[in-house]
Formats: C-alpha cells, structure tokens, sequence
C-alpha cells in the first residue's frame, strides 16, 4: 500500500495510507479516544465492527459517524464527537424506498451466510444476500480491505468463498444497515441514502455473534477492545492495535490473535486464558483432536510459536482492572500475569449470538447455562419454529465457521426447495461433516471451559452499561427491589437503553436478576428485541413508513 490520503482530525492534517477506515487510520496516528463518554470520559473503538456504537465521530459536521465502518477519504474533516453533539439535519433519505421481492434473502455475509446463498442460488432460487460490511466475510475470514494482499489461507479461503456465492448468480446488497424485522417476514434498511424493504418468500438470518467482555473497572477507556477489534485491524488493514499488547480472555481466538499481532511486530507482553491449561484436560483434548486433527495441531503450534516467541502466556487468570499509566494502559490480573502496562488491552471471554432478528420474529430460544447464551430452536434444516425462517451460523449458538458453512448449505437446500415446490436433496455427506465440526466444538470448549462472571464479584464503580455509565451501584439498589423485573431495572437505571441497545449488559443482568428471584434464566429474562435494533436515522423510518402508507392506500 503506497497511496495515501490527508484528511483532518479536530484541525490537525493526517497524512495516511488509503484503504483503511477512520479506526485504524486514527490508531495507525497513535489516537485511541474518538468521542466524550456520557460522563465527559474520552471513549475509543471497542468492538471494531460496529455493535458497539463507541466510536462514533463526527465527519464533515455529520455526527455519529461509526468510525470502524467509515472509509477515510482525502479531505475528510473528523471531529472528536462530544458527549451532546449538536443537532443537525437528518441525513437525506430518498423516499422511494427500494423494494426487493426475492425468493430468499439471507441477512448476513459472512461464513453461513454466504453458504446458503450460494447453495440456494445453485438450486435454481432468486437470492438477495445483505452485508452491513462494504466487504463480505464475516468475522472469521475477516477480508483485506481494498489495496490490502491476501494474509493467508484463511483470508484465501473466505476470498474463494465469496466468489462463490458471487458467481452463484446470489445477488449482494453491502452496506446494508438492517434496523428492522417484522412478521411476513419484511425487512426494513437503509443503505448509502436510501431506505430499502425487502419481502422475501424466505429468510435465512445469519448474523454471527460479537464478542463478551469481562466487566472490570476500566473496561471502558480508549485502548481497551476486543480481540476480535485488534484482529480486524490487523488482518484487514495491517494495523497493530499498538505497539505493546495484552490479551485477556478464554477461548482459542486469543492465543491465534496474540500470535498474528505478535508476528506483525507488536510486543505482547501477556496473553492470560482463564481456563487451566489444556493439557491438564487429556480426555477432553483427545476428542478434540480426534474430531479434526488438523485444527488441534494448529492450535499447539499457535501456542508453541508463542512460547518460542518469549510471549508470557498465564492459564487460570483473567484480567481484574485496567486505569491509565505511564501514556499507556496499566492492566491488572488476579493470577500469575500480574500487571503489565501496555497501549492496547484486548479481550474476548466468549461470544453471544445476534439473534435480535430472529427474536423479533418470534422464533423460539432455550438458555444454555453452561454458555450463558440464548440458543435458537431450529429443525434439522436450519428452520426455526417460525414458518420460512431458517437461521445458521453462530447467531444460533456458538459452533464455529465450519460449522457455519456446512449449516448454509443445508439451509440453502432446504429453503430452495421450499419456495421452488420440491422436495429437498438432503446431503448425507453434508451432515456427517456437520456433526464432527459440532463435536470438534464440544470438544474445544469442553478443553476451554472456565468459570465464567459471577455478578457479584463485579466492584460496584464498574460500568454495566457503558453506554449510559451504569455502574454495578447503580443497579444493586433498584434490582433488588420485591418483585422487580429487568424493565423495571431498565426504567430506574437506563441500563440497556444506550447506542448498542443492552447488546453488552443485558446476558449479565438476565441472569443476575434470574438468581435474585430464584428462577431459571430464559428468554424472557432478557430486555424485549424492538426495533429499531441499531440507530438509524429517523428519515429512514419516515420513509419506510411512506411506502407501507403508499401500499396500503
């Protein structure tokens, strides 16, 4: 990459590589806080791919600008957000909504996503895939942004992916901002100025999952974000998150993110796993390598390649505070990792399924305790218990994108033949890889398991809700109250009201207010889905109504 691109942030001109967002090109400057917190506190990139909603900027006078979504441009005038930006006119939004009618959609392009429409496509069904990304690939193969050369086999394989459901004849809408799911199914969106509705015969949601934070004092200051943020900036525009890293977490993806960023030549200074090492689990790690010998060897060498590399990597401790320190982060453990001081703290303690589509339509979810994750109900084609539904993929529960593509492809099958009158050519091959990829999952966090966040243990000056800075203290008083339930807490405390809708607080109030009445944690113990599910302007729900109005006139 030799273009560059000169832009400005709060006055000052940046002179950058082209093709990166507004994220990785402030990081790749050494700027880590984008907007005013609630409470005046800078707030930086959290999630990187735009759950969160923390790294909002202003961009040419427009606020909330998602700057892990905006493409930097030469010219460009960024301004740190403050914590009440000034009103402004609602975006323009052109009011003839585009109307899409296809067999199937799907809603999501990553490894599922892409899957099914490009099995569905191939039996001979209009497919119309949307993409909130301007790039497809999801999470796991995460792409290079434009200008940016293929990383590896992995980013090779998701690449080769895409050209499939490409050259499928599926059709791909990117940059689709979905807002809205009602029954028929009907989904609402907007994308790049213009509202879009799209009435399917069926759906196929495949949204993936985002990632779960430990709630620790400090949690929210800039620099801090998720392993999945720091992979992202890395893997699709070769950012390193910082010079000096830390990574905290359970689970496989943050020993391979400590190793990418370590060979892209950050210092990583702790990787601390809060589950025992996995050697002291043989009978779990057996299966585990039995179901895919492959993916077990590439874990033992993505540990053994950091060992060699001289990077600490601590089993049984998980990350208890962060504050700042020294112009950089000061991250305290509760075991052997002790304290490191760091310009980036990167955490991941599992994933939760963004199934607020498939909520809203009604489908059926069961709580899976030893996940802490609502896991959708779904027939042996990936149909859930809402008629014309499908869902795939980990916004039905944690399976990996193995998984995930072999899941699209049973749907895509299933939901072909449902629209098409046929019957469905059930793949036995299909299936049989179907369940070794699920008991590889099984396996690997039979080998991973850890304990996960007690409430309780929670200092009560963390923040809850980060969004509106809600602390623990905060909602100790109004969740104990007889009888109250989490929208009760919610009306008293604005937990869950902020920008990522209680996407980050709402599995830890579910089950803490559960345990405090003594039943068992379920759907209903969570905040209600409503629309809109993310923030978008008000025009774009203007003008979606304008068209029904139109329609029904």
């Amino acid at each position: 990459m030799t273009d560059t691109v000169k832009f400005h942030f709060d006055g000052e001109e940046l002179s950058l590589p082209a093709g990166l967002s507004l994220a990785a090109a402030l990081t790749t400057a050494g700027i880590r806080g984008f907007r005013e917190g609630p409470n005046g506190a800078t707030r930086g990139m959290f999630c990187g791919m735009g759950v969160c909603q923390e790294c909002l900027v202003e961009v040419d006078g427009n606020p909330n600008q998602r700057a892990c979504m905006t493409k930097v441009a030469s010219g460009l005038s960024v301004r740190t957000q403050s914590a009440r930006p000034a009103l402004v006119a609602s975006p323009q939004i052109s009011s003839n909504p585009l109307v899409e009618k296809p067999d199937i959609l799907v809603v999501g392009g990553g490894a599922g996503g892409l899957s099914a429409a490009a099995e569905a496509a191939r039996h001979g069904a209009q497919v119309l895939l949307l993409d909130e990304r301007a790039t497809s690939g999801g999470q796991f193969y995460k792409q290079p942004a434009a200008g940016f050369a293929l990383l590896d086999k992995q980013q090779s394989d998701g690449a080769a992916l895409l050209d499939d459901a490409l050259q499928s004849g599926a059709r791909l809408l990117d940059e689709t901002e979905i807002w809205g799911a009602f029954a028929g199914p009907e989904i609402h969106a907007t994308r790049r100025g213009q509202a879009v509705i799209v009435r399917p015969r069926v759906l196929i949601v495949a949204t993936g999952a985002y990632e779960q934070p430990r709630l620790v004092p400090g949690w929210e200051l800039p620099g801090v974000m998720t392993t999945g943020a720091a992979q992202t900036l890395w893997r699709s525009y070769r950012t390193l998150p910082g010079g000096r890293v830390a990574v905290f977490g359970n689970g496989p993806l943050n020993l391979q993110v400590a190793d990418e960023l370590r060979s892209g030549g950050a210092e990583v200074l702790l990787v601390a796993e809060a589950a025992p090492a996995p050697w002291t689990r043989p009978g779990a790690a057996v299966a585990m390598s039995a179901a895919s010998p492959g993916l077990a060897r590439d874990g033992l060498s993505t540990l053994m390649r950091l060992r060699r590399g001289g990077v600490p990597v601590h089993f049984k401790t998980v990350l208890s505070r962060v504050e700042t320190a020294d112009g950089g982060l000061r991250a305290t453990t509760d075991g052997a990792g002790g304290e490191v001081v760091v310009d980036a703290v990167c955490m991941n303690y599992g994933f939760q399924p963004q199934n607020e589509i498939l909520r809203l339509l009604g489908a059926d979810f069961i709580y899976e305790e030893r996940r802490g994750q609502l896991i959708c109900q779904r027939s042996d084609e990936c149909e859930t218990t809402v008629g014309g539904v499908f869902a795939v993929g980990d916004c039905c529960g944690m399976g990996g994108a193995p998984a995930a593509r072999v899941e699209g492809q049973i749907a895509g099958c299933a939901a072909a033949a449902k629209v098409l009158g046929q019957q469905a050519m059930y793949n036995r091959g299909a299936n049989l890889r179907l369940r070794q990829h699920r008991a590889f999952q099984s396996a690997l966090w039979r080998v991973f398991e850890a304990d996960s966040q007690d409430y309780a243990d929670i200092a009560q000056e963390t923040l809850v809700c980060r969004c509106e800075s809600v602390t623990k203290g905060d909602i100790d008083g109004p969740s104990q109250e007889p009888g109250v339930e989490i929208g009760g807490v919610k009306r008293a405390t604005r937990v869950g009201m902020g920008r990522c809708q209680g996407r980050y607080c709402s599995h830890v109030l579910a089950k803490h207010m559960a345990l405090a009445q003594g039943r068992s944690v379920d759907e209903r113990a969570y905040f209600a889905p409503r629309v809109p599910i993310k923030p978008v302007p008000i025009a774009s729900v203007l003008a979606a109504q304008e068209a029904l109005e139109a329609d029904d006139a």
